[in-house]
């Protein structure tokens, strides 16, 4: 029922949003008198303010066409290599006339599926481009994956990681945002035990939860304080027709939402009620940066039940990977089978969603990584979002970040010439 009174909520709004839709294009009109007056421009920007908080948020578009490559500007186009029914593995191609020849490092962006699209990893994608063979995982809204397409769970995460690689071939490096640190870890050392020619030239896992035991945050406190059990008789539920995906069970994004921002719900009110200020006072600029946040955080996208409840009861509750208990499908997995990746760990001073020590934590697993080979970076000064976006993002992480890769290409073909 969760999901269904979402929809009547949604449908029942339907008709006062085409009333304010009317009234915002009849007050914006240079032909109206009114829409020079303070109470024009007032009720105007109420229009505004409430088209954005009850529309419903599509996807968004990656909207990269050009990077930079030697100080001159490249085009850029999207290319799915490989599609699966959760996802898409997206390559980003740059000039082939002029970026044919190079041969920059291989990079594997894993997006998290925690609710936002990939797309929120678009400042992360535009840094690594100008040196970097970049490809990405497109989770797809779980809301339009037929049932007849089986579920999806932690363990199909790392399967499905490990595929990629063996895709992309040897000499690829990864990173991984957030959530996904734990599946590619996992899928590193299961990778490495059976001497698959295919493993991580390097992992970078930045802001994720690998031991939530260190430093916990709100988020981690929320989740060990309701069980699997009660998750699943109060957040679970199924998608109603007529979406490709009716009748799947799955968390749905809108409840993640609603959860987060509860969290800091006065930082925004605040920010809704900057907008409206904005608007008013004919603020162009800061109120389509308002715009352009919202459009990506309200974009969310339903995640399968069985991920999301396995998700939380391994990596919350139970913290099977630093307990040394984490299981893949009969198999357990041993993080100190890793040797031949190189590990960069990346945490953000202020994160209040992975606290500080969490992802460090990988270090303490990845006994058999020789020490140069290992690598950890603290970010002063940003949260959550900075440890992958933003100013900071470009500026000290993401040189780092290619530091790293350029030394462990460097060491890798060391040893090669040492072999021969």
């Amino acid at each position: 029922m969760l999901y269904h009174t979402y929809e009547l909520t949604h449908a029942a709004m339907a008709p006062l949003r085409v009333q304010s839709d009317t009234l915002q294009f009849l007050l914006r009109s240079g032909a109206n008198p009114l829409a020079y007056t303070p109470a024009g421009k007032l009720v105007a920007a109420g229009c505004d303010v409430f088209e954005s908080v009850t529309r419903r948020y599509g996807k968004p578009e990656w909207g990269i066409a050009e990077t930079v490559v030697d100080g001159a500007r490249r085009s850029v186009r999207e290319e799915t290599v490989l599609s699966v029914p959760f996802c898409d593995l997206v390559r980003f191609v740059r000039d082939e006339t002029v970026c044919a020849g190079r041969d920059d490092p291989k990079v594997l962006i894993v997006a998290p599926m925690s609710g936002h699209y990939a797309t929120l990893l678009r400042g992360t994608v535009r840094a690594m481009l100008p040196e970097h063979e970049v490809y990405v995982t497109d989770w797809r809204d779980a809301r339009l994956v037929p049932l007849s397409a089986g579920t999806f769970d932690l363990n199909d995460f790392i399967d499905h990681v490990i595929r990629f690689l063996r895709h992309l071939g040897p000499d690829t490096h990864v990173i991984a945002v957030c959530q996904p640190s734990v599946p590619v870890l996992a899928a590193t050392a299961l990778m490495a035990e059976d001497g698959d020619h295919c493993q991580p030239a390097s992992i970078t896992l930045m802001g994720g939860p690998i031991d939530t035991r260190r430093s916990p945050t709100a988020v981690n406190h929320h989740a060990l304080a309701k069980s699997v059990r009660w998750l699943k008789r109060n957040v679970i539920t199924r998608v109603p027709y007529p979406p490709a995906g009716a009748f799947r069970r799955v968390y749905p994004g809108f409840v993640q939402l609603s959860g987060f921002m509860a969290m800091n719900l006065d930082r925004h009110m605040e920010a809704h009620l900057d907008y409206f200020m904005h608007l008013v006072e004919g603020d162009c600029d800061s109120a389509e940066g308002h715009e352009a946040f919202y459009e990506e955080y309200l974009s969310v996208m339903d995640l399968p039940a069985e991920f999301f409840l396995q998700t939380v009861r391994t990596v919350f509750q139970d913290h099977d990977l630093p307990e040394g208990r984490l299981m893949h499908r009969g198999r357990r997995v041993d993080c100190s089978s890793i040797v031949e990746t190189a590990v960069m760990t990346v945490e953000g001073e202020k994160d209040d969603i992975c606290g500080l020590g969490q992802t460090a934590a990988t270090h303490d697993l990845c006994l058999n990584v020789p020490r140069a080979a290992r690598y950890h970076y603290e970010q002063p000064g940003v949260g959550h979002y900075g440890v992958f976006n933003g100013r900071r993002w470009r500026t000290e992480i993401q040189p780092r970040i290619r530091d790293m890769i350029r030394a462990t290409e460097a060491r890798r073909r060391g040893k090669e010439r040492c072999a021969a």
